[in-house]
Formats: C-alpha cells, structure tokens, sequence
C-alpha cells in the first residue's frame, strides 16, 4: 500500500512533547474540512466524534491531533468499549495526564471513585490554561459510575477541561444541555462520510485510477464509509476491470459482509439481532413499524438500537434509516438463515404501510413479495393509477416496469388494470387496449361491491384517457365522461389526494367544450385543468392547458393574451415536446393569429406550415377549420386588408360551430381593419406619408370618461356577438339594465352602433 503524504502542520513545535496520541498511520487520507471542525470544536467544552465501527473516528482524531494547534497538552486514552471498569479507566486518564506533563495527584485507588474525581479536579482546577483530554471508543453505560464521573469533570471544570470523545454511540454525558447552550461540538456519520475527493485519494493509496463517475458510484454505494471504501478498495487491486466491480459492488461483498458480521451483528443480543434482520427489509423504520415486524418481544429492544447502533440514522418524525452497506449484509443473512420469512415480512410491512398512507412503500414492497395481485387491488383501491402513468409528481413506473409478472392472474379487474397501466407506461398500445378490454368484463361481473366496481370504472376511465387525449381526442372525451360519472359517486376527501386525475379530466372536457363552441365553459374547464395539474405537478398538461387557454384568447381576438399565455407554455420548467401532439398544432395556430395581429403575414404563413405537419398525422377538424380561416385572413392582410370575399361570406361557409363563429368574426374583422390602415399610410405619395394627417397616425384619443367595470364586461360580451339576451343571462341582469350599460358605453365612446363600439374599444385597447 502506498503511504499518503503527510498533511501539512501548524502545530507549535515546543507543543509536541505534550502529546500522547498514537503515532498517524502512513495510510491516512487528508481530511483537512473535518480537523478544521475539530479545531474549532476544542476551543470549547465538549466535542463528540459518533459514528459506527470503521466511520474512520479514530484516523480523524490523529490527524486532527498531530497537525493542528491545541489550546493545551493533550492526553490520549483508549478505552476498553463497553467492558471498560472504573479500577482502570480513572488510572489510565491519570497517567495519560502525568505523562503530558499536567501536574495532577497519583491515583489511590482504595478510594472511593467519587472521591477519586474529585482530588482529579481538585488537581486540574489549579491550572492555568486548558488540558485536552482523548477518551477512544469511549461507551460506558448511562448512569455508570464512569459515565457520572467524566460527566462531573466536565461540570466543574468548565475553563479547563476540553474533552474529545469518540464512540460508537452516543455517550452518556448529558449533550442535550451542551446543545441549548451551544457547549457541544458534534461529528456524526453523516459528517465522516468521505467525499468524492476523499474516495480519489483512498483509491490512489491502493494504486486505483478510475474515472470520476465511478469513484461517485463507488462512494454512494458505501455512503461514504471509510472501512467499506477501504475494502472496496483491496477488493479492486486483483479486479481486471475496476469499473465492472464497482458497478456490480454491494454488501454482499465477501470482505465487507464478514467485516460487519464479525464486528457489529455477531455481538448483538438474540433481541437485538433478530430485530436487525427482520427490519432489514425495510429502506425507513419507525418504532411502530419495528414492531410490528418484529413482535412485542424483540420490538421493545428498538429504543436500544437507535441509540446505540451508529449504522442507523436519523432522518426525521421519529423514522430511521440504515446504512446502505449494513442493510445489504443484514438482508443476506435474513436471505440466508430465514429465507421463508422474507416474503412474508415484506407483505407485513407493506400491511401496515398501506394503513398509514405511504403508498409508494406499500407497493415495493408487495412487488418484492411478489404479490401482484394486491398490488394493483392496494392502487386502484386508493385511485393512484395516477402514479403509474406518470401524471403526478410520486412515479411508481419504475418499479413496476421490473416487476411485471410474466402470468398474470386474471381473477380480479384490479391487477389486470395494473398491467394496462403498465403497458401504457411502455407505450405498448397493443397492450394496453387487451388488458383494458379483459379488465372491462372483469369489472361487470361486479355487481356486490359497488365501490370496488367504481373505483375500477375510474381507473379503467384514467387509462383510456391518457392513452387517447393525443390520439382521439373524440373517445378521450368520452372516456373523460366516464370519469366525471365515477368521480360523483367517490368521496371527496379521497379524490383531493390525486389532483391528477382531475387535471386530466378538466384537461380533456376544456378542449371538448372548445371545440364544441362553448367558450365560456371551456375556459372555466382548462382552468380548472390548470390549477389541478400545478398541485399534481404535471407539467405536460399544464403546458396543453395553457396552450388551449391561449387558442380561446385568440379565438375571441384577445392577441396579446393569448401571445402571452403561448409564452408562458413554453418556458421551463415546463416540458419541451418529445412527439408529435395536437397541442403543438394549438400553439403554432396561437402564433399565426399573433404574426397576422403584428401585421407580419410571412411569419403567419410560416407558423401555418408547422400547423399542417403536426395535423397531417393527428388530423384534427377544428383546427384544420380554424388554419384556413387563418390563412384566408393572411391572403387578406397581404393584399392589404381586402378580402377576397366579406368576413360574414366567410364565416357562412366554415364548419366551425356558431358561438366560434360569433367570436371570430369581429376578431377578423379587427384585424383586416388594421391591415388596411398600415396599407393607406404606406400607400401615401413620399411628402403625404412624411407628414401624414393626423387621422391617419395618431392614435385614437381616450374615452372623457372612463368605463366602469360591469360596463367593460358588457363590452366584452358585445364583442363576442351576444345578443342582449344572452349578454344579460351570463351576467345575472336584468334585460333593461343590460340596455342602459350599452346607452352609457355609447356615449362614452362616442359611437352609435354595436360594431362601432366594438371597433373602438380595439383602438383604445379596451378588449
């Protein structure tokens, strides 16, 4: 092994005769960003090194020792563990202190221990700068005699005493009032974890040159364990092919497995050992959850075992996580002494997941049992069909592509559902539609279990929608109905935990409505649509939403809303299409109507032509209708606003439903106004457009008066050809008001006619 070269010192020469420590290992790497900590650490009280067998605590401590400046002479005790007894403990801590040439009182041990602590501290208080004291693998029990000596120490000698303990565990002195009043310095495992930098250079001891991708790989393998690094490491000095082993490396290693049955699970308690193995099986456990893999008898040891076991950590609300070397060796030991109860502990666990709603770890579970069948029964019974389609943030996919069971069971509608949902996943159309058809005869011979049987009808209806909505957007609406019928019968509370499904329900009823002409539900639909698929974070159909939102603005002539919806459904981190999709047609469609708003036809026709691609493989009526009108109104604009047949002509004879019609037409009529305005100024002789009259370029003046808010929304209503009728309906007027609103916005604006009105407000910006 090569040595490491030695780590740069800022240590006081005259200093070195008052250290006791071991001499550094020649193969040591350099952990600068931790001895700095330490450094800082002794300047107080207290610092603790805590961290399970092989974290590296000991290395640490030396270098940390031998190269940088101490605030006093530093005494360093080894410790005898858990066997450690008062008769030699106290003696060792004194001679260590002599032999550093701290002036304290030779041990009497027929004294009783607490007398003997305190001549110590008699002794220590009369010095006048701080001492350093070392206790390795220091882990009395709590409320031992060692523990309540050690801890008086530190009472009384505050200013003198800097104590630096390092232990497997955390050791009984009382840290939690070091932590209210910041006297505590503490390093954990997570903070011994070697980093990418650290692992190169471990590597390079043994001779090893691996890209940077493989020493991450490596390191996240081990979490960043010094000893597994470390073995790891030996292991790839007789590998061919470095890279191969890393990638196939794991606890189930032959040295990493021996090292941590021999020095960890071999001196466990049978309590305490069975209830390692059997939790092995989890990736996160809890006190309830220990038990009741466990049972009560070995599940009460689990207090025991958090505290005292550094392989497990803590990662919030009272749940634990184990080392990843460590659980891969306690899961191959389970494997190998109870192989018959794997299965079975897996489908416990994920029992008792499944009630507390950590569905995702259920279903592992039940896929690592093999268990299919509940599986897919636990996920459509609590509506996430969702979640294996990929329409919400929690992707249960991933595991379930892996798992597939290559017989499936066809007793039940729920695992079959599974299975299409799956296929969809694996854009398997074949698939999908057989499994979706055997699922709906399943899902029939339910009559007992009207619940069940909904829940099914929903999942069945969430499928056929994702797998439609691009391709037949006809049977995706209907398929949407079929979910809004099952959606009434479900509980609302349920529902709220899967905005997924409503989003693309909404999704799917909006661009319905749209293209039926009912604008005013449409919008209120891909609203809807929008907000729910925030919340689920599905970022596809917020971008088809926003893309549908803006067709309606341009649609009902409001450009520069639907301009800056279109741009907002293209901006990260909102998702890029991947495939052809109709909603990629909606948007260049948007950006034709915007080019020809902005007078620019060239860049209409162009944004036109991208139209016809997406469509001549997604044929789509309404937006082929809504493109040649598009496209007349380019012919028109470039002519200069004359169009080759009057707008109403126009509208006669497309095939777009009447209430589009009735919004498009005054849009159009805008738009050939203002081509023909920009083709009189530039038409004008060279002096006329020079100093052109103020009719023909100063924009329009502003109403005297401004326009109140129910008289705006009037307006708008009036620009979409309501009749007074209906303007009065939507609303919530009466007839006669409606008219006395139109009265007071003709008098503001200066007109006396409905189109004039409307061909104001354009001018003045007020639609």
């Amino acid at each position: 092994m090569a040595e490491c070269s030695s780590p740069s010192r800022d240590t006081d020469p005259n200093q070195e005769a008052a250290r006791t420590a071991p001499p550094v290992p020649t193969w040591l790497v350099p952990r600068p960003r931790l001895t700095d900590r330490l450094a800082r650490g002794v300047l107080g009280p207290l610092t603790v090194i805590v961290g399970p067998v092989g974290a590296g605590k000991t290395a640490l401590a030396l270098e940390w020792a031998h190269t940088r400046r101490l605030p006093g002479p530093l005494a360093w005790v080894t410790c005898d563990g858990r066997t450690e007894r008062s008769r030699v403990f106290w003696p060792r801590v004194i001679a260590a202190l002599r032999e550093t040439g701290v002036d304290v009182p030779e041990p009497d041990t027929s004294e009783a221990e607490s007398l003997l602590v305190a001549t110590l501290a008699a002794g220590l208080s009369k010095r006048g700068e701080p001492v350093v004291l070392v206790l390795d693998d220091f882990q009395p029990a709590p409320g031992s005699p060692i523990a309540e000596g050690v801890s008086s120490l530190l009472r009384h000698l505050p200013g003198v005493l800097r104590l630096v303990v390092l232990a497997r565990r955390d050791p009984p002195l009382h840290l939690h009032r070091g932590r209210l009043t910041s006297e505590v310095t503490e390093l954990r495992t997570g903070d011994l974890a070697f980093d990418d930098r650290e692992a190169t250079a471990l590597l390079a001891q043994h001779g090893i040159d691996v890209p940077k991708q493989t020493v991450s790989a490596l390191r996240r393998r081990t979490d960043g364990w010094a000893a597994g690094l470390r073995l790891a490491a030996m292991s790839m000095e007789k590998q061919s092919d470095p890279e191969r082993f890393v990638a196939q490396f794991a606890g189930d290693d032959e040295a990493i497995a021996s090292y941590l049955v021999e020095e960890v699970l071999d001196i466990q308690p049978d309590g305490m050992r069975r209830l390692l193995l059997t939790t092995s099986v989890l990736d996160h456990v809890n006190a309830e959850l220990a038990v009741e893999l466990s049972g009560e008898d070995a599940g009460r040891h689990f207090p025991a075992l958090v505290r005292e076991n550094s392989f497990l950590q803590p990662v919030g609300q009272g749940w634990y996580r184990c080392h990843q070397m460590f659980a891969d060796v306690l899961r191959m030991c389970l494997r190998h002494e109870k192989p018959g109860l794997v299965a079975p502990l897996h489908r416990r666990a994920a029992a008792w997941l499944g009630e507390h709603g950590l569905l995702a770890d259920a279903v592992r579970h039940l896929l690592a049992a093999g268990d299919w069948d509940q599986a897919g029964r636990l996920i459509v019974d609590h509506l996430a069909i969702g979640q294996v389609l990929g329409l919400s943030r929690l992707w249960l996919s991933n595991e379930l592509t892996r798992k597939t069971p290559e017989q499936l069971s066809t007793q039940s509608p729920e695992p079959v559902l599974l299975a299409a949902a799956v296929a969809r996943g694996r854009d398997d159309d074949p698939g999908c539609c057989r499994y979706l058809d055997l699922s709906e005869r399943l899902i029939a011979d339910l009559t007992a279990d009207e619940d069940r049987a909904t829940r099914c009808r929903l999942a069945h209806a969430v499928i056929r929608m994702d797998q439609l909505r691009s391709r037949d957007p006809h049977e995706a609406r209907a398929a949407a109905a079929d979910a809004e019928s099952a959606l009434t019968r479900l509980p609302q509370a349920a529902l709220a935990q899967h905005p997924e499904i409503l989003a693309l329900t909404l999704a799917i009823r909006g661009s319905g409505e749209l293209r039926a002409g009912g604008l005013k539900a449409a919008e209120a639909s891909l609203t809807g649509g929008l907000k729910a698929a925030g919340v689920a974070g599905n970022g596809a159909l917020r971008r088809d939403c926003l893309v549908e939102l803006a067709l309606l603005e341009a649609l009902r002539g409001r450009f520069r809303g639907a301009d800056e919806l279109a741009a907002q459904a293209v901006q990260p981190p909102l998702p890029s299409w991947t495939v052809a999709e109709r909603s990629q047609a909606s948007l260049h469609l948007v950006r034709a109507w915007v080019e020809l708003a902005r007078g620019e036809p060239g860049r209409a026709r162009h944004e036109l032509t991208r139209v016809r691609a997406v469509l001549d493989g997604l044929p789509d009526e309404f937006l082929s209708e809504v493109g040649s009108l598009v496209a007349g109104l380019a012919t028109a604009v470039e002519r200069g606003g004359s169009a080759p047949a009057p707008i109403g002509d126009v509208a006669a004879t497309s095939r777009l439903p009447r209430p589009v019609l009735r919004a498009v037409v005054p849009a159009c009529a805008s738009l050939l106004d203002s081509a023909r305005r920009r083709f009189t100024v530039t038409s004008l002789p060279q002096h006329t457009a020079t100093r052109p009259t103020l009719a023909l370029i100063t924009a329009p003046s502003a109403p005297t008066e401004r326009l109140s808010a129910r008289e705006r929304d009037v307006l708008g209503r009036l620009a979409q050809m309501m009749t007074t009728e209906e303007i009065a309906e939507e609303l919530y007027l009466s007839v006669n008001t409606v008219k006395t609103h139109l009265k007071s916005v003709y008098r503001k604006l200066a007109v006396t006619r409905r189109s004039a009105a409307v061909r104001r407000a354009r001018e003045l910006q007020l639609l």
